[in-house]
């Protein structure tokens, strides 16, 4: 039962931890449009909604992929840990550059060391994770469809900074790209 606390505990503390660290940020030289946010915001809700909501009006989302045992929680708890961790890492390296938007930045740098050096996207790498986790904790087909869709909104806002990212730093984000995966280190 403590689980039903700890992971809301760990994601109000990710979002608080996030807001502290939203102050300061390099004025805005650019930013995506309105419909291109949605493209990628309304899933992420969506997805989100899936994970954290008790209880879903599609009856076999709320079956069960892992067992009502405490091992998952255990490991969902870690995963989740993990997770936000690696993303706070991520923010707190790229500092000044950070937007919620797709923005180019005042004197954006290209960030390409601490954990930017295993992916491109940590910060979503990190809340992937992180998500992976609760909802391995939840251990129903909501959660997983939920962390799907993360996925995917997440794909549709990383390919939208890419072509910012190289129109802004060209070769330099290419060898940057050739080098390091966008989302999945090692891998993809």
């Amino acid at each position: 039962m403590y689980y039903r606390v700890l992971f809301p505990v760990l994601w109000i503390g990710f979002i608080a931890i996030w807001f502290a660290m939203a102050r300061g940020g390099k004025a805005v030289a650019e930013r995506e449009g309105v419909a291109s946010r949605l493209s990628h915001y309304l899933p992420l809700a969506i997805g989100v909604y899936l994970i954290a909501a008790p209880r879903v009006p599609v009856a076999f989302l709320d079956d069960r992929f892992a067992p009502s045992r405490l091992w998952p929680v255990q490991l969902g708890a870690a995963l989740t840990l993990a997770g936000i961790a690696f993303a706070v890492w991520a923010r707190i390296r790229i500092a000044g550059n950070w937007s919620s938007d797709v923005t180019l930045k005042h004197d954006h740098e290209l960030i390409v060391d601490g954990a930017y050096a295993f992916v491109r996207h940590p910060i979503y790498t990190g809340i992937l994770l992180g998500l992976s986790g609760t909802a391995l904790a939840v251990g129903e087909w909501r959660a997983a469809l939920g962390v799907v869709i993360v996925g995917v909104a997440y794909w549709r806002k990383l390919t939208i900074e890419e072509a910012v990212m190289r129109r802004q730093f060209g070769a330099a984000y290419d060898r940057y790209a050739e080098r390091t995966p966008a989302l999945i280190p090692f891998v993809l």
